[in-house]
């Protein structure tokens, strides 16, 4: 698999320039990070949370553990993590699991941690565990648009 159709389109409408980097295939961002050969500082991962007004995408390092209260403090909502068998209808064209942190692609909102506005390059999941897509780190925050930024764990 390459990357998803909506990754693709939504790279593409926004103008930015981005490679696939093609590494075996991989169950945990820590072990795609090393597969991949790249840095687990510069590798972003999302986790999705909800509650009664919607999803909410939270974007970090691959070496940061969320912090959940940081997250609803953040947001000031009192929001819960998805379980896995909730992504698959949000992420239709990605494999279960592989869930690129491109919230504004699958129309949702984000956070993201600070610490991915200072790394200048930018990888994370296309859609399957196999492929990553890195983006520069000024194209990165311009894909995370308007989300908010702060700190939404800490260094593992």
């Amino acid at each position: 698999m390459t990357i998803a159709a909506t990754i693709k389109r939504y790279l593409d409408d926004q103008g930015v320039t981005y490679e696939v980097v093609t590494h075996a295939h991989t169950a945990s961002s820590m072990e795609t990070a090393a597969s991949a050969h790249v840095s687990g500082e510069a590798l972003a991962k999302a986790i999705v949370f909800k509650d009664d007004d919607g999803f909410v995408m939270a974007v970090m390092p691959s070496t940061y553990k969320l912090e959940p209260g940081m997250v609803r403090e953040l947001t000031d909502r009192r929001l819960e993590m998805v379980g896995e068998d909730e992504l698959g209808p949000l992420f239709e064209d990605c494999e279960l699991g592989a869930v690129p942190p491109l919230a504004a692609a699958y129309g949702l909102e984000a956070v993201w941690d600070e610490t991915l506005a200072q790394v200048n390059q930018v990888f994370f999941e296309g859609g399957d565990h196999a492929d990553l897509v890195r983006v520069s780190g000024e194209d990165f925050g311009k894909l995370m648009g308007d989300a908010r930024r702060g700190a939404l764990g800490h260094h593992i």
